[in-house]
């Protein structure tokens, strides 16, 4: 079965073509400003090579015909037709309480898609034009809507709920959902899989960490608490978004700064976090050379972020009563050894034990890094979201 993965953007598309009878990825690449000037595809070729293709997209639809053009192209294709793609799954940002497991689309679900995108207006509409643009591209193919909120929809209310008057839950939603869940979902299993541990028995804490971070409690198998709350925002200190703030601080800033709604949302996503802190970059690359430059604030802004990991593995390990499984994953969980060394430092009162050695140096592949008597097992799984998309794709049909 070749399944046509989809994560579209408000104004990209990135995409993976998976083999799901070998697991094989066919063909990967994305698509960047669509409806702006200079627009273009950047593909990995059958030789691992970067190609950037320029074009000019002025929506979706064109966007996700030019990658099925490329996909059966001579040059750069690996199928000669478009029916050899027998399904599509789309990453859906939100699915609200509506949603607390991936679905085959249909007109009901699209409708409840579009009930959710006041709480992720800049997301689901665009997702919701991928899943149009297949449709019409393809008429009766296929698709499946993988939520990112769905794997934190066991939740119970203690941890979802929100100090503020009940009228604002069931009027409007505001609650915990969190987000990153098909990481969390991946990852989590995985490291059962590699350790070989039954998942439905462990007490496990995944933190997907990078220019987005979240943190997760999985307790035999079941989502129980993450950072990121109503929105993405929430939690962890992030390359541009805030985290955790006081909300009284907020008003205060709208007021001397003359702010309206919008203007909030500008800087509490894109104008804070590592970037607003260090006044630069939000990579923490840049920010880890100018820590070994000797810049004190930079140094003050990478131990906030490192703290901040430390406190939510904390926080977890004693909302669960334990941790038997530290996972690591994201751009930074799974290549910044540095920060993983600092927050499992000094953590051996909950018996965690970190193998400096092994984490030192280690980029991006799967690996235990705690000490043979350490309690808590600490492990490194790369994330691979587009193939969960893929899996559930295949077993949705399936049945």
């Amino acid at each position: 079965m070749k399944v046509l993965v989809l994560n579209c953007g408000s104004s990209s598309i990135k995409y993976k073509l998976f083999d799901m009878t070998s697991g094989e990825v066919m063909a990967q690449g994305g698509i960047e400003k669509i409806g702006l000037p200079g627009a273009f595809l950047k593909l990995t070729d059958k030789d691992g090579k970067k190609v950037v293709l320029e074009k000019e997209m002025p929506g979706h639809k064109e966007g996700i015909e030019f990658i099925l053009s490329i996909l059966t192209d001579k040059t750069y294709g690996c199928i000669k037709e478009y029916n050899e793609i027998d399904a599509v799954g789309h990453r859906v940002v939100h699915g609200g309480e509506k949603f607390a497991s991936s679905v085959k689309i249909d007109r009901d679900v699209i409708n409840k898609v579009i009930e959710c995108s006041d709480l992720a207006p800049l997301h689901n509409p665009a997702n919701l034009k991928g899943i149009d643009a297949m449709e019409a591209l393809i008429p009766g193919i296929p698709q499946v809507a993988v939520f990112d909120t769905a794997f934190h929809q066991t939740m119970p209310a203690k941890a979802y709920m929100y100090g503020l008057p009940y009228e604002m839950y069931t009027k409007y939603g505001v609650r915990r959902y969190g987000f990153h869940g098909t990481s969390h979902r991946y990852v989590s299993r995985r490291a059962c899989e590699i350790l070989g541990v039954p998942y439905e028995e462990q007490k496990i804490i995944t933190a997907h960490v990078g220019n987005g971070g979240s943190i997760a409690a999985v307790d035999h198998g079941k989502c129980v608490d993450t950072s990121m709350g109503l929105t993405p925002v929430e939690g962890l200190l992030m390359g541009t978004r805030c985290g955790d703030v006081d909300a009284g601080a907020l008003s205060f800033i709208m007021e001397k700064e003359g702010l309206d709604g919008h203007g909030l949302s500008d800087l509490i996503n894109k104008k804070s976090g590592v970037a607003g802190l260090v006044g630069g970059s939000s990579d923490m690359r840049d920010l880890e050379a100018a820590v070994e430059a000797g810049d004190e604030r930079a140094t003050m802004v990478l131990d906030v972020y490192n703290y901040r990991i430390k406190k939510y593995i904390g926080a977890y390990a004693a909302a669960m009563g334990g941790c038997d499984i530290l996972v690591w994953t994201g751009g930074v969980g799974e290549n910044q050894w540095a920060t993983r060394r600092v927050v499992c430092e000094n953590m051996e009162y909950m018996g965690m034990k970190i193998d400096v050695e092994k984490n030192e140096g280690m980029r991006g592949e799967e690996m235990v890094i705690s000490t043979p008597d350490s309690k808590v097992t600490i492990i490194v799984v790369p994330t691979d979201e587009e193939y969960m998309i893929a899996a559930d794709t295949m077993d949705i049909l399936g049945k």
